[in-house]
């Protein structure tokens, strides 16, 4: 393998990083603030990749454009799950039984809905974008992909500000590291805990969204996701963001610098070795691992 080849297989593993981190912060916002693995994130991607699907289908509207408008819908959406359903769980500050089974059912539902809706062939969005490449020095690139990259990175920025810069950002900080202080100084749980679902669930609609310019899609187009999500947020550490973009570039660099070894149908194998290996040695992933390092200098 040349320096060429490395060269491009690094900026692979970037440019699928972006989407990566984008699908696993959903999932890390509503852990941390209420303590509940989103097993419905999965149903909640589907829902966006059709979704661009029926705008780009019906109303030929571009599908990255489609994807900016899931952002919103699937906030709102995600508020109206938790108005409905979420909000009558028990408090806990540890993931319950009752909370998996409610959103493993509702990814259920989710899916058997995409199924009696759009039945069970694969749909995929082809555009002008889609095969288009540009040339960055001997590189060459999907512009499909830099676009997609590009939406991702912005998506972080913007959260990144919201979580620094505003109110709720520090109540979900604050809520993330410790729930009873957070209380203790008067943050609204209640409303922190619905817009924070509510933004989780935007952003799996987004997640979704994207990759739905990238891949053929079918009711069951989130499970591989969300397992690569689960994967993802134990390397980087349940709660910490940072660590969650760590884990995306890492499991990004493993899946494709495999390939060039195994082939490509054991790339979900090659993940959960990964998963399997970070709970055995680094359990609080590497969020944990940089914090040990941090004190001890």
């Amino acid at each position: 393998m040349g320096w060429l080849d490395v060269l491009n297989l690094l900026v692979a593993s970037l440019l699928l990083a972006g989407i990566y981190t984008t699908m696993s912060f959903g999932m890390t916002i509503i852990y941390g603030v209420m303590k509940i693995i989103n097993l419905a994130h999965a149903g909640f991607m589907m829902l966006g990749a059709y979704f661009v699907f029926e705008l780009f289908n019906r109303v030929g509207l571009n599908p990255i454009l489609g994807a900016l408008l899931a952002f919103p819908v699937f906030f709102v959406l995600g508020m109206a799950v938790h108005w409905l359903l979420v909000r009558w769980l028990p408090v806990s500050d540890q993931p319950t039984l009752p909370s998996l089974l409610l959103l493993f059912g509702l990814w259920l539902v989710l899916q058997n809905i995409g199924y009696a809706i759009w039945g069970n062939h694969d749909r995929s969005i082809y555009t002008d974008m889609t095969l288009a490449t540009v040339k960055v020095g001997p590189l060459t690139l999907s512009v499909v992909q830099l676009v997609v990259f590009a939406v991702a990175v912005v998506s972080l920025v913007l959260l990144q500000l919201l979580l620094t810069r505003t109110w709720f950002g520090r109540a979900v900080r604050a809520l993330t590291q410790n729930p009873f202080a957070g209380r203790l100084v008067g943050i609204d749980t209640a409303r922190t805990a619905r817009l924070s679902f509510g933004l989780g669930i935007a952003f799996a609609g987004l997640a979704g969204a994207l990759l739905a310019s990238l891949y053929s899609f079918d009711p069951d187009f989130g499970r591989p996701f969300l397992l690569r999500s689960f994967v993802i947020i134990v390397l980087g550490g349940l709660e910490s963001f940072a660590g969650v973009a760590l884990g995306a570039l890492i499991l990004a660099l493993v899946e494709t610098f495999s390939v060039q070894f195994v082939p490509a149908g054991y790339q979900m194998a090659i993940s959960f070795s990964l998963l399997v290996v970070a709970l055995l040695v680094l359990p609080g992933g590497v969020a944990s691992l940089l914090e040990r390092r941090g004190r001890a200098t």
